[in-house]
């Protein structure tokens, strides 16, 4: 899991994120897969397994952890 980010928690997981997830083929393995999320599946706000999504490309699984918060470190002024 990404330090200080709850997956578990759905106010974590956003459209728009890098995220690894774990798909439920490979939930013996633990391989993960990279992607942007597209559409967030999980209804209610905390799941103990991870909050399940849908990354660009299709593929759905449950959020492992949280590469990018598509948020920059720039301020927008070039500084």
């Amino acid at each position: 899991m990404e330090k200080g980010r709850n997956v578990q928690q759905r106010g974590s997981v956003r459209i728009g994120l890098t995220v690894d997830i774990i798909k439920k083929e490979d939930q013996r393995s633990g391989k993960k897969t990279r992607g942007i999320v597209q559409d967030i599946l999980t209804h209610s706000l905390f799941h103990p397994h991870g909050i399940k999504v849908r990354l660009e490309g299709g593929l759905v699984g449950r959020v492992a952890a949280v590469i990018d918060t598509g948020i920059s470190e720039d301020n927008g002024n070039g500084h």
